[in-house]
């Protein structure tokens, strides 16, 4: 089952994701996404600085040259802010940063983020405490509070996989914008994290079909 909190319902297990669906099925066009994809992934990463590193790392990029970034970055122990502010910029480089990057990631370990009080704070100050850091949009937040914090009711309405599901799953003329994405998962509160992860889940399967990787 989920847990209230000061911040809000967390998802902490698949309990709560099957509680989650068992709310959306009531929408028959997601019941009916829930048949074809079976119960979605939990999707829980750890919350702290090198989660949301990863998390710029793969801005724009895929997800296999984001974890090649991110593996070179472990392995030369740069994944902790003491050493992005000590790294030469050559080393960051080396590790396959662009020079972007590099100033987003310097960015991040120069904010000095309050970890631990994000971990309670309301959605709303997480995603404006997050989005003051330079690289930090409102993808990336939206991002880290549903999967490293487990925020319930949070949903990333420009996230481009979420837009063509929603545009398949609904039937819509075309792929929604961010906007009339978020207007329609305000239907789907208060587990719009889980919605999104039932739309992810169903992309996967919906790309499959046709072949694309």
């Amino acid at each position: 089952m989920t847990t209230e909190a000061p911040a809000g319902r967390l998802i902490r297990s698949r309990a709560c994701i099957a509680e989650g669906c068992a709310f959306l099925a009531a929408d028959p066009r997601l019941a009916a996404t829930l048949e074809v994809t079976g119960l979605p992934p939990l999707r829980r990463r750890a919350d702290g600085f090198a989660p949301l590193l990863g998390a710029i790392v793969g801005q724009q990029v895929s997800t296999a040259s984001a974890a090649a970034v991110m593996a070179r970055l472990h392995a030369a122990g740069l994944t902790g802010p003491r050493a992005i502010r000590a790294a030469p910029d050559e080393a960051l480089r080396a590790c396959g940063l662009s020079r972007q990057k590099i100033r987003y990631a310097r960015a991040l370990a120069e904010a000095r983020l309050p970890w631990r009080a994000l971990r309670d704070a309301p959605d709303t100050e997480v995603i404006a405490t997050l989005t003051q850091v330079p690289g930090i949009g409102a993808w990336t937040a939206q991002i880290y509070a549903m999967l490293s914090l487990g925020r319930a009711d949070v949903f990333a309405p420009g996230d481009l996989a979420l837009q063509e599901a929603a545009r398949l799953i609904l039937d819509l003329p075309g792929r929604p914008d961010a906007r009339a994405l978020a207007a329609i998962a305000e239907a789907w509160s208060p587990w719009r994290a889980v919605a999104a992860r039932l739309l992810w889940a169903y992309y996967r399967v919906a790309k499959q079909r046709e072949g694309i990787a």
